[in-house]
């Protein structure tokens, strides 16, 4: 059957993690038949839009002047919904639900929450939207599923995160401009230990920047065959830290790092010259606070990385076998009035040692048990489903 969806996240033309999602699922949606439009809470200001799917042009919303666009978007839902009157629609929310409040919210008849949870327990304020009568809680995540349920929302679902594993994130050995990745990064021989994390936040800093980093420079100590490629923005221009300052305080030789490039990053950088970045790395340090997901996770195992990670949330559920997940102890998070897991700085040192040891070269183990996250096995047995239920 078909049906109306309001999708609101980040726009589809965006790089972040919510955009390729975002992205992701409106192709779907469409190629599958059903009347669908992308309202952006960021990447899209000032005036409303048409973004092209890859089975054609959909309404594209631009977002609000609320910081996350409740001034619109139940208003571009219900405008989108009218658009098409004799069809069921439903808003499909990619955001943390912590900041969903305002009017109009409640005058729509349906809304699957597609919610990250990277606390235990469960964060009040994101139970408050969850439990609303109209809204369908639809968890990233079994460790967000869980805790779904040990908050009472047994109405919850669960569909993953996931990523195109055929076409995008597969080991990917030169970069667009027909650069071989290991020239690109100038790793040559060397071991390369690879992040891709957001620099947002001062207190928590959710992806643990002064851990991993620390543990770098422990690790690296009397080893010249080893660099740190680190994939974001350094200064802390999006409300995190100055990288430069923390590689200092750790006392990390800068010889042995290097920054994307800056304009790059800047501007977008395709997926496929992710993925190409991805298999110039020997292992993705991803251990944090929290993932409410990780895609960074699943795509580089995508591309053949082993990947370190932290033993809490979904991130427990997302390395392969001959990964490495660490243990930490419990940070409170007084905003949320949850817990966060701040790693162990020693544990990540003898992970990145076991990675060192075991030297380059793909993992086929890593590559098998991310195609288990392919964005059409996703959407064919878990989207399709649920909206057909919803839309019924």
């Amino acid at each position: 059957m078909s049906g109306v969806i309001a999708f609101a996240s980040n726009s589809p033309t965006v790089s972040t993690g919510y955009g390729t999602q975002a992205k992701q699922f409106l192709d779907h949606a469409k190629r599958s038949g059903f009347k669908v439009a992308a309202l952006s809470n960021y990447g899209l200001e000032g005036a409303n839009s048409v973004y092209e799917t890859a089975a054609g042009k959909i309404p594209h919303y631009a977002r609000g002047t609320d910081l996350y666009s409740n001034d619109v978007l139940p208003l571009n839902a219900a405008h989108w919904f009218g658009q098409n009157p004799n069809l069921p629609g439903v808003l499909v929310t990619l955001y943390d639900a912590w900041v969903f409040e305002g009017i109009g919210y409640e005058k729509l008849d349906h809304i699957l929450s597609w919610t990250p949870v990277d606390h235990m327990p469960l964060p009040p304020k994101v139970k408050r939207w969850l439990e609303r009568p109209n809204v369908m809680p639809v968890a990233m995540s079994k460790f967000g599923y869980n805790e779904m349920l040990l908050a009472g929302l047994t109405k919850a679902e669960y569909v993953p995160h996931a990523i195109d594993t055929k076409r995008v994130f597969k080991p990917t050995e030169t970069m667009s401009n027909g650069v071989k990745v290991s020239d690109y990064l100038e790793s040559g021989s060397k071991f390369v230990v690879g992040m891709n994390a957001a620099n947002k936040g001062v207190y928590p800093m959710r992806k643990a920047w002064d851990a991993n980093l620390l543990a770098f420079s422990i690790f690296a100590q009397n080893k010249d065959d080893v660099m740190l490629y680190l994939h974001t923005e350094p200064h802390g221009v999006f409300g995190g830290v100055n990288l430069f300052d923390l590689l200092d305080a750790c006392k990390v030789d800068k010889s042995k790092v290097i920054f994307v490039d800056p304009i790059s990053y800047r501007f977008g950088i395709s997926q496929e010259d992710v993925a190409a970045l991805y298999t110039g790395m020997d292992v993705l340090l991803a251990p944090s606070l929290g993932e409410g997901f990780g895609l960074a996770t699943i795509e580089a195992q995508a591309c053949g990385t082993r990947v370190i990670a932290s033993n809490f949330a979904a991130s427990a559920e997302l390395v392969a076998e001959d990964g490495w997940l660490v243990n930490g102890q419990p940070l409170w998070d007084a905003p949320q009035k949850a817990w966060f897991n701040e790693p162990f700085v020693t544990e990540i040192v003898n992970a990145l040692e076991e990675a060192y040891a075991l030297g380059k070269g793909r993992s086929q183990v890593a590559q098998d048990f991310a195609a288990q996250y392919d964005a059409d096995k996703v959407w064919s047995e878990s989207w399709l489903p649920l909206l057909n239920k919803t839309l019924k």
